[in-house]
């Protein structure tokens, strides 16, 4: 029962449905882009959100996951702070489920407040389909999906 209230939360918190296997390609401690227009550059893995994993196993993320940065490099009132973003590309190649292969050029997060809308306004480069179908904020905002 408790599976359910909480699978509710996340739809009132603006994630739309489940997610596929998708090939982890971003580990805890990676620095990745920030693709939007926040003011932040760099981003740094803290944490993956509902991960669960084994003893020692470092925790690792892919597109569509929220996770929690915090911001290595950008302006001053955004530096050395701790928000929560959303994987948008990763350059590990991963697997969907008509057949295609799919690979980045480099791996790029969107930083969103807790209750799943964007902070930013827009977001650079393009997004995968798979972080725009689950979650709309971006999809909505994202200038190329592919």
């Amino acid at each position: 029962m408790a599976a359910r209230a909480k699978g509710r939360a996340f739809v009132a918190r603006g994630m739309l449905g489940q997610r596929s296997k998708i090939s982890q390609g971003i580990p805890v401690g990676a620095i990745i882009k920030c693709t939007d227009n926040t003011g932040a550059k760099a981003l740094r893995v803290i944490q993956v959100i509902g991960y669960k994993g084994r003893l020692r196993r470092v925790p690792s993320a892919a597109v569509s996951d929220m996770i929690t940065v915090s911001v290595r490099k950008g302006t001053p009132d955004m530096r050395k702070k701790v928000f929560q973003a959303v994987i948008v590309r990763q350059k590990k190649l991963y697997r969907r489920s008509s057949g295609l292969w799919v690979q980045f050029e480099d791996n790029g997060a969107v930083i969103m407040t807790p209750e799943g809308e964007m902070r930013g306004s827009e977001i650079r480069g393009p997004v995968a389909k798979e972080a725009a179908e689950r979650w709309p904020r971006i999809a909505s905002a994202a200038s190329i999906i592919i």
